[in-house]
């Protein structure tokens, strides 16, 4: 077997780059050079390509922190992005080249966020085996909620007759175009409830959306053609994953969220296999926000996590 060797990204491999994630086992559009570089200026890129005779084998989206490479800081998840030839004995080979590479370049620790299984294309847990036999261990878990959409647990009576209430009062269900209304509602619901702002600018979502059309999308309710709320969904491929929920005080007292979700697991993706709606934890995961938790919950989705490990190189 020939020799791996592991080296840096360079901007001028982004085709290459993204045609690997694209055909690989466990990547999603999050890993595409073009997803990760609109937040470029806020992270030192150290990415790296590992190849097996030329031939690229796996990918590793991530940045520098000081004496750490974390993959990535700028996403949810990554850890190893690997194509279809990976395998258990080669991972920990891939492994082995990785380590020896961030130890040469005075890397003392490795921050590891692996893909979650819901969003495989196939399964891929070779990395998972990997970090135990070099020393990974466990730094956070977060709890998340998913919907397995083809075999999930029927909704609430509540969640239903929210949706119902929603249709008495004539609001309806559709997929919109109208980013500056619902970034509108967005920004007021975080800045109100939690203190906070949108992970993305409107700006960064609209320029994200014509990058990655037919990925991006959001679904709306309406009422006389007014917007009450939104969701944003991420389409992943297998995995639906809901990136943004706002729902103005009118829309939340009529069922606006119960009318969009349920349209969303009943018609829009009912051919997918997950609906995923991010975790509910904060503190690096040591708080569970119990009532967010439950209201997923209610809708038939049950916890899954998102994991990070650490390797000290």
């Amino acid at each position: 077997m020939s020799e791996l060797t592991v080296s840096r990204y360079e901007p001028s491999q982004a085709a290459d780059w993204n045609a690997f994630v694209a055909n690989s086992r466990n990547g999603t559009f999050l890993h595409d050079r073009r997803f990760m570089d609109y937040h470029a200026d806020r992270f030192i890129d150290a990415s790296l390509i590992v190849e097996r005779s030329g031939k690229i084998i796996a990918v590793v989206p991530a940045n520098r922190d000081g004496d750490k490479v974390v993959s990535h800081g700028g996403l949810t998840y990554g850890g190893m992005i690997a194509g279809k030839a990976m395998r258990t004995d080669l991972m920990l080979e891939t492994f082995d080249a990785l380590t020896d590479h961030l130890r040469c370049s005075k890397v003392a620790q490795f921050i590891y966020k692996p893909t979650p299984h819901f969003y495989h294309n196939a399964p891929l847990e070779e990395d998972l085996y990997a970090l135990s036999r070099f020393g990974g261990r466990l730094l956070q878990t977060d709890a998340s909620a998913a919907i397995p959409i083809p075999r999930r647990p029927k909704e609430s009576q509540s969640r239903r007759q929210g949706a119902k209430r929603a249709a008495q009062a004539g609001i309806t269900v559709t997929e919109s175009q109208d980013w500056a209304a619902f970034w509108c509602i967005l920004t007021g619901v975080l800045a109100e409830r939690h203190n906070t702002t949108p992970t993305h600018s409107l700006a960064e979502i609209e320029g994200l959306v014509r990058a990655f059309p037919g990925r991006i999308r959001l679904f709306s309710a309406l009422q006389d053609g007014h917007m009450l709320g939104g969701v944003v969904c991420f389409d992943c491929g297998r995995c639906i994953h809901v990136q943004y929920i706002a729902v103005g005080p009118g829309g939340r007292e009529d069922g606006a969220l119960d009318a969009i979700i349920l349209h969303l697991i009943q018609d829009v993706f009912a051919d997918r296999d997950w609906l995923d709606f991010g975790i509910s934890t904060t503190d690096g995961g040591r708080n569970l926000n119990t009532g967010l938790a439950q209201q997923k919950e209610m809708f038939g989705a049950r916890c899954v996590v998102y994991q990070r490990y650490i390797i000290d190189l």
